[in-house]
């Protein structure tokens, strides 16, 4: 699929990031939509749902846990967490069908690596099964447990 014709929805609630990932795409071709919150991001997507999502994880109100489940009741587009986080391996995210993860901050060669593989990939994609678990919050309560 021609970057011209893909089209990405970016969610972060801190601009900057939005700023310069939206920059960056679209700078290389792709169609991009960006979102500051979990709930802006769910009405975008129902309105006119993206070929990608790029999601953050940490986020005030819906979280991008949350977010990931809402979309994955209705949709197999390929999910990208964004985090922070050191720990990859440990980050509870494929029992929500959530595709892949990216650390931040955001290497743009290996950005474009996973977008050129989801572009590449059948847009048919089996869902996941439906959970209402709130697995993010057990994952990090235990982490912190751990760390303590």
């Amino acid at each position: 699929m021609s970057p011209h014709s893909y089209r990405i929805l970016i969610v972060d609630d801190v601009a900057d990031n939005l700023f310069l990932l939206q920059t960056v795409l679209e700078t290389e071709g792709y169609l991009v939509e960006t979102a500051t919150d979990g709930t802006i991001a769910l009405r975008q997507f129902q309105a006119s749902p993206p070929d990608l999502v790029l999601l953050d994880i940490m986020m005030p109100g819906l979280n991008g846990y949350q977010v990931a489940q809402r979309i994955r009741q209705s949709s197999g587009v390929p999910i990208v967490f964004m985090t922070a986080h050191d720990e990859l391996s440990t980050l509870p995210y494929v029992e929500i069908g959530v595709n892949d993860l990216i650390r931040k901050p955001i290497d743009f060669d290996e950005l474009f690596k996973k977008i050129q593989v989801f572009a590449n990939s059948a847009p048919d994609q089996p869902k996941p099964p439906k959970t209402s678990e709130p697995l993010f919050f057990e994952w990090y309560m235990s982490h912190s447990r751990a760390q303590a």
